[in-house]
């Protein structure tokens, strides 16, 4: 197929370029946030106390074996039920120590019936020793299924927990957290069930510089598994964190600042209102310097919170530019990072480029593009899409100057290549980008260099992007199909084949003149309604 002139490429142009509206924008957003978080398990769910907190119960000699402790249940069950406070604790130890077992038989536990007691144990308040070993016994049954921690809540365990929280004892509020936590990380109604229950401003107290290192980790888990899950609890209940958040950041502690960043990443996962307040917290420029922290355990989340926050309005990623980010970002897109490290980096590169044409032009100026396309030439298949995503970006909101110089970059080549793709999604995406390249290409068609060619529609074909283009206008796929036949009606036929190939596209329903594309819709895939829990 020759290269055609076409009087009626100028008016086209204005219309041609596939636009990346708001909505889609946040719907592709939401789709990557989701991949993310959907690959990641973060190790922030349920913890089992072992029998490492055994010294925190004085006067405990050796601990029996668990066939002994199997063998007593009958014994600790009369014991429970007695008057006697010496046997009531003498038992729930032992109950404690036989659910500290590798395989804890939390169902035999349960059917044994002393749930019940071991709940009116927490209201013990002359008898700390008791209630801490109540609080592990609730906490470590809550460890277990959906099922488990439910027969804790069931049981009335919750209020009491809670008011656990206000314990003299030090012991005694840290394993009251711990079994909190627990209840709060079993599903998004539970969590909603401790916030209701008035545990946050507790928990808030309980984070402060003289808290003990033990005291500050179990705390924080709390907290972030009380703002995390789909759907998220209500904003206005929990947004009291984000000004401790902002503290717990900025301890010299490497895990309470991995988990307070998730709990950041999930309070910024949203509308852009929620956005706005974690600004406003004044956490970015921590988030920021994070990034240069040595262990990956604190850089990852911090990208991730990063990552949420530029998925926001123009003027929000603005500002996180304006912190120092896109600096660091050069380090984090290099071939040597860790590949999850590279991939939350292109990812945020991404909500950059979907902003505001200042925005793309930040990260041109940034040196960054060349590493992009260097990605997409040689990178994982994963990073690959992060970065065709990126690249799309600016071709449906950059200036034709910023889509002329991604070209200059050699981004044809790696985008072409792609076409023959397993996944739709990145074929998709692909095509949308060369698409609008070609849009602009148009522009060139009449300089006097070009001879009436349009210079990007040659290196598609010379990149062999063509045939695979004039392939696709048969895949299954619909949008794929319908955006290839798109761009070889627009940019390679005739003028008079092109009515043949609109009907061969169109089934032959419909007459040429109303076949079209719906500009602004994201082809399937982008909708980004994957759920997460």
């Amino acid at each position: 197929m020759a290269l055609r002139e076409n009087a009626r490429a100028e008016p086209r142009r204005s219309t041609y370029r596939l636009p990346l509206n708001e909505e889609g924008r946040r719907r592709r957003e939401e789709n990557v946030i989701e991949i993310r978080k959907n690959k990641r398990q973060e190790n922030l769910q349920k913890f089992r106390c072992g029998g490492a907190q055994v010294e925190s119960s004085p006067g405990l000699s050796e601990e029996p074996s668990l066939e002994k402790l199997l063998e007593s249940i009958p014994a600790m069950l009369a014991n429970i039920h007695s008057d006697k406070g010496a046997l009531h604790l003498d038992s729930t130890i032992k109950f404690r120590q036989l659910l500290s077992a590798e395989v804890p038989p939390i169902d035999l536990v349960i059917q044994s019936g002393v749930v019940p007691c071991i709940v009116s144990f927490l209201a013990r308040q002359g008898f700390p020793q008791l209630q801490f070993e109540a609080a592990w016994v609730l906490t470590n049954i809550a460890s277990g299924t959906s099922e488990h921690t439910q027969v804790v809540v069931d049981h009335g365990a919750l209020p009491l927990l809670i008011k656990l929280l206000e314990s003299i004892s030090i012991d005694v509020r840290e394993q009251a957290m711990w079994a909190l936590g627990n209840i709060a990380a079993d599903s998004p109604r539970l969590r909603n069930m401790v916030l209701e229950n008035g545990a946050l401003m507790p928990v808030l107290a309980q984070l402060n510089h003289h808290a003990r290192l033990s005291k500050l980790r179990i705390a924080t888990w709390l907290l972030t598994n009380l703002c995390k899950g789909k759907p998220p609890p209500e904003f206005e209940q929990i947004k009291p964190a984000i000004p401790v958040l902002k503290f717990l950041i900025h301890t010299n502690d490497e895990e309470v600042i991995h988990i307070a960043c998730w709990a950041l990443a999930y309070l910024a996962d949203g509308p852009n209102n929620k956005i706005q307040a974690v600004i406003e917290a004044t956490v970015i420029p921590r988030l920021v310097e994070l990034l240069l922290h040595p262990s990956p355990l604190v850089v990852a989340p911090a990208l991730h919170a990063i990552g949420n926050i530029t998925s926001g309005d123009s003027t929000q990623k603005t500002y996180v530019i304006m912190c120092g980010l896109l600096q660091l970002m050069f380090n984090h897109l290099k071939p040597i990072q860790k590949r999850s490290i590279k991939q939350e980096a292109c990812w945020i590169i991404s909500n950059i480029l979907a902003g505001s044409q200042e925005n793309i032009q930040a990260v041109i100026n940034a040196n960054i593009i060349s590493l992009l396309i260097d990605l997409l030439q040689n990178g994982e298949i994963d990073i690959k899409k992060e970065v065709a995503w990126a690249l799309v970006n600016v071709t449906a909101g950059g200036t034709d100057d910023q889509i002329k110089f991604l070209v200059s970059q050699g981004c044809i080549k790696p985008m072409c290549d792609l076409l023959t793709c397993s996944e739709p999604k990145i074929v998709a995406v692909c095509l949308e980008g060369l698409f609008n390249i070609l849009v602009v290409g148009e522009a060139e068609r009449n300089m006097e260099d070009n001879g009436g060619v349009n210079p990007f529609a040659k290196m598609v074909e010379e990149a062999q992007g063509l045939e695979k283009i004039e392939i696709l206008q048969s895949h299954e796929n619909d949008e794929i199909l319908r955006l290839a036949v798109k761009i070889v009606v627009s940019f390679w036929l005739e003028e008079d084949d092109e009515a043949a190939a609109m009907t061969e596209a169109t089934g032959g329903d419909a007459p040429p003149a109303t076949f079209e594309l719906d500009l602004n819709q994201s082809p399937p895939g982008f909708s980004g309604e994957s759920g997460f829990s």
